[in-house]
């Protein structure tokens, strides 16, 4: 029998970095609170303009131990030609089957980089057919995996604005969260960074700049320093009122 490491948050990049950008700091929260958080990069991404399939490896690792997940695995999708097909579908189920999450924060499915887009609609759909016990996969042993479905998919915002369903409150963890953004040293700003490489989208100050500003953004509109938002098709419920940020603003 297959044994399974049951995580609580399974969080799905297709580019390694798009879970540090999106919700590295809300999975310093869950581990903090004894949770099992593990991260799925859809993609080597292979095609990025600067490091290489080897460089990502490595940063991919040290942003792993400084968020402290308890597994990180890389499912080799073509970056920028992977398909939502059968194929995928069925590679991204055996990977939601072994981990069995409760909840699944992938990308958001509406996005300027068209992967960003067509992996979070890929991500919503596996999670759904995984629940389906007619659909057969088998684990790395060759034995048949038991449906699973999590109870929630969330998206964490990109480059586009959304207005979020709920924001996740990390001032606590925002250095830290940081830190592992800056783990992807080929890919982003470094002020010390002497690099022949070319300037892309994201390796500008301005790019890292955003990213603050918009942990800073959602923070004020819920009273707090720092938040990460995400969108969720199904209603949250909480046990009780105290789970709400006392914000008196």
């Amino acid at each position: 029998m297959e044994k399974t490491m049951k995580l609580d948050l399974l969080a799905i990049g297709v580019h390694p970095d798009d879970v540090e950008l999106g919700c590295s700091g809300t999975i310093l929260k869950e581990i903090a609170a004894g949770r099992k958080v593990g991260i799925l990069d859809l993609t080597q991404g292979e095609l990025g303009t600067r490091g290489t399939v080897e460089t990502r490896y490595e940063e991919a690792a040290n942003a792993a131990m400084i968020l402290g997940v308890s597994v990180r695995e890389n499912l080799k999708l073509r970056d920028g030609f992977f398909v939502n097909d059968e194929d995928s579908k069925l590679k991204l189920i055996s990977v939601i089957r072994k981990y069995q999450p409760a909840v699944i924060i992938g990308n958001i499915r509406h996005d300027r980089h068209p992967d960003h887009g067509r992996a979070g609609q890929l991500i919503r759909e596996a999670a759904f057919l995984s629940g389906l016990a007619k659909i057969e996969t088998k684990n790395e042993q060759g034995e048949i995996q038991a449906k699973w479905r999590p109870a929630y998919v969330l998206e964490y915002i990109q480059d586009f604005y959304h207005e979020p369903d709920f924001m996740v409150d990390i001032t606590d963890v925002f250095e830290q969260r940081m830190r592992s953004i800056m783990a992807y040293g080929t890919q982003f700003h470094h002020a010390k960074a002497s690099s022949n490489e070319p300037q892309t989208y994201i390796s500008t100050p301005e790019f890292l700049e955003a990213i603050i500003a918009r942990a800073r953004d959602f923070g004020k509109r819920i009273g707090v320093k720092y938040a990460e938002g995400f969108l969720s098709e199904k209603k949250i419920g909480i046990r009780d009122l105290s789970s709400l940020i006392q914000n008196e603003t």
